[in-house]
């Protein structure tokens, strides 16, 4: 089931970037041939106007085919050039180019505006203004790999009801607390009560070690007080665009320090997640509830559109990369040579994929 809800977000968070392109490509004028679901083999289509629209059997998202983006005899000098992407003004091709990244960022902040308003999670820390945290309760973050509190069973979203040992009991613990409680019982075994996803109730006994995390006893875990907060719609729509503009400006200084760590000599890949580790991802959010899945599909749709500025042939920062070039020098690239290009970044980008893939694999099954 996980894989298959990663397929239809795939899907959808590639059709609204494709669909930006062309929506914008048409409101300049630009033609567009062909607006495709899936990718090729085409299964079957119906053209309405000039462009084709298409229905493929490969389903991981969509495509459109602007005329003139990859240049080519009929697009440089055919008798319709004059509606050639190649031929337009710089500013009309970037804004073109720029249109998918945007529509992602868009189709993020709705999401975010349609959690607030329906009850979106958040920290205690965290509480957008105007919002009340409501059924706060401390949540699990993170579980360390072999740890006490992974071997015992707790997951990440699991929210911790109580903590008993011996005839004593703590009833709705925060952090503080039940760190304090913890560091008490060293080596005793703790009964913690938890909730799981909507209804699910349990129990574990976990026992404190030392050197799990420092040299205080510790379970290894994070947590946090999580709760939902509701606002209304115009709350919302401000809170929502504070909290896209927050989360791209982390993704932004993420991916900063990954590329500096590149070229310091210290990146650490291991922790990447690719298509089979981001479908677990997306399989742990839907148990949580639909709203976690929800907030997961803003934060992968904001994620997409950063790696899409990136500089590199076959995405579009490469493509605006391009037309700096061209505005720079005062006269366009051979077309050879930046198709070339981008057809060389794409199995680059392949290449990157199925390592990332790999690896995945390697940590599911190690």
């Amino acid at each position: 089931m996980s894989v298959i809800l990663f397929i239809l977000i795939l899907i959808v968070l590639i059709l609204v970037h494709e669909f930006g392109h062309f929506v914008v490509a048409k409101k300049m004028g630009i033609r567009v041939d062909e607006f495709g679901i899936g990718f090729p083999p085409k299964l079957f289509g119906k053209k309405y106007g000039e462009t084709e629209y298409t229905v493929n059997a490969l389903p991981f998202g969509g495509f459109v085919r602007i005329f003139g983006e990859n240049p080519d005899e009929e697009s440089l000098h055919g008798a319709d050039k004059g509606r050639s992407f190649i031929h337009r003004p710089k500013w009309v091709q970037a804004t073109v180019i720029t249109a998918g990244v945007l529509f992602n960022v868009l189709l993020a902040w709705v999401l975010i505006v349609f959690g607030l308003m329906a009850g979106l999670p958040v920290s205690e820390g965290a509480v957008p203004g105007g919002g009340v945290l409501e059924n706060a309760r401390l949540t699990v973050i993170s579980v360390l790999e072999d740890s006490p509190a992974a071997k015992a069973g707790l997951l990440p979203g699991d929210r911790i009801l109580s903590l008993t040992v011996g005839g004593e009991t703590v009833a709705d613990p925060n952090a503080q607390t039940m760190q304090t409680f913890i560091q008490m019982h060293e080596s005793a075994p703790i009964t913690v009560s938890y909730t799981r996803g909507e209804s699910d109730q349990g129990e574990i006994s976990v026992t404190p070690e030392r050197g799990i995390v420092g040299e205080a006893p510790a379970v290894g875990i994070t947590m946090d007080v999580i709760g939902t907060v509701h606002l209304s719609f115009f709350a919302a729509l401000w809170q929502g665009g504070k909290m896209t503009i927050g989360l791209l400006i982390a993704i932004v200084s993420a991916f900063g320090g990954l590329i500096a760590s590149v070229f310091n000599g210290t990146a650490d890949f291991s922790g990447l997640a690719g298509p089979v580790g981001i479908a677990g991802i997306v399989g742990d959010a839907a148990d949580f509830g639909f709203i976690y899945l929800l907030s997961l599909t803003a934060f992968i749709s904001l994620n997409l559109a950063v790696i899409n500025l990136i500089p590199f042939p076959a995405l579009d920062g490469g493509r605006l990369f391009f037309l700096l070039i061209e505005a720079v020098k005062g006269s366009p690239i051979s077309p050879r040579i930046t198709n070339f290009a981008h057809m060389f970044g794409f199995v680059v980008l392949i290449g990157l994929m199925l390592a990332v893939t790999y690896n995945d694999l390697v940590r599911l099954f190690s």
